[in-house]
């Protein structure tokens, strides 16, 4: 996903995509993605995110991106990013 320029755009576009949509994204940005993600795809959109897959800290998330979403905020972030968002129905 772009960092800045089109990335609104890009989303918007997302938004309508009724296949699974799987981003890589870093730990800096995760919240960022994570709101917009509530902003452009709804706050009951059901979304995923997983970091360090196959390592020791390995870690999922799973839930409407509200929650996911305040799940991160209050912690610091680190590691690889993959984040797996659910169609729209």
């Amino acid at each position: 996903m772009p960092h800045k320029k089109g990335r609104q755009t890009l989303l918007k576009k997302l938004a309508e995509e009724e296949r699974t949509i799987i981003f890589y994204e870093s730990p800096y940005r995760l919240v960022k993605t994570l709101e917009q993600l509530k902003e452009y795809f709804g706050e009951v959109r059901i979304v995923s995110v997983s970091r360090e897959l196959t390592k020791m800290f390995e870690e999922t998330v799973t839930g409407p991106v509200t929650e996911v979403l305040s799940h991160f905020q209050s912690k610091e972030v680190k590691g690889e990013i993959v984040i797996v968002v659910e169609g729209k129905s």
